[in-house]
């Protein structure tokens, strides 16, 4: 209903505040499609053009929308003039230079962070066996999985601890109160299947905890709020920066 192209029912009533908690969900929901996806893709195609297919995959269930954020929000945010300008600038639909830099950059890292990930699963024994963190079959699923989960789960921190900095938009119904901690829950469950990845796990972990601590630092000392274009570019940054930290090659 907002954040993916996934049909939610018929007749279901539209609660933002209440759907909020169950982000790192829908980022399982696209995880395990990705998964599938991927699965898929690599029994016709070598693993550089399944993971292009993956990121393909990604912004075909999202619509874009958390892509458009990212677009809007580098052209605000880097255009150098003042919080005002800035955020006129983010609502203009047109976009600029530095957004569509953004979105490239953003999509190549995606590509470019499966598809280590795809070939450190596909490298030989010999090399496993020497490798101080190892990667398996099974820990490329469960890293599609979780990843956009993580992704999801970030934008959770953005709206509790920031202040909405517009009077309207499309993020404005998601600020109505501030978010209670308990709706943090179901971090918990990428939290938890992180655990079966033993240290690349912890790694990816730590990422998640430095990426949604500085973009959120980054938007405190740039703006002093948050708008729906922010934690858009929020998911899609993180989402990027944990596939590229997830492919890492740590001998």
């Amino acid at each position: 209903m907002f954040i993916t192209t996934l049909p939610a029912g018929k007749d279901i009533i539209f609660s933002p505040v209440g759907m909020i908690r169950f982000f790192p969900v829908v980022g399982l929901i696209l995880g395990t499609l990705l998964l599938f996806t991927d699965a898929i893709a690599s029994m016709f195609w070598p693993a550089s053009v399944a993971a292009l297919m993956d990121v393909l995959l990604l912004v075909a269930l999202t619509g874009a929308f958390h892509l458009d954020g990212l677009g809007d929000a580098a052209d605000g945010l880097f255009s150098h003039r003042s919080k005002e300008r800035a955020l006129e600038i983010m609502k203009d639909s047109r976009t600029g230079m530095m957004g569509l830099i953004a979105i490239f950059c953003s999509l190549s890292v995606k590509v470019a962070g499966i598809y280590s990930i795809k070939r450190l699963s596909a490298v030989d024994d010999t090399i496993q066996a020497a490798s101080l963190i190892s990667i398996t079959p099974f820990d490329t699923a469960i890293l599609l999985l979780i990843i956009p989960s993580y992704a999801r789960a970030g934008m959770l921190f953005g709206i509790r601890y920031f202040k909405y900095g517009r009077d309207g938009g499309t993020g404005h119904d998601l600020f109505e109160k501030r978010l209670p901690l308990v709706d943090f829950i179901f971090v918990a469950i990428p939290l938890l299947l992180s655990l079966g990845l033993g240290v690349r796990g912890v790694v990816l972990n730590m990422a998640f905890a430095l990426s949604v601590f500085l973009i959120l630092l980054f938007y405190k000392k740039k703006m002093g709020c948050i708008t729906g274009d922010m934690l858009g570019a929020m998911c899609e940054i993180t989402e990027s920066i944990l596939f590229l930290v997830a492919g890492m090659a740590l001998f």
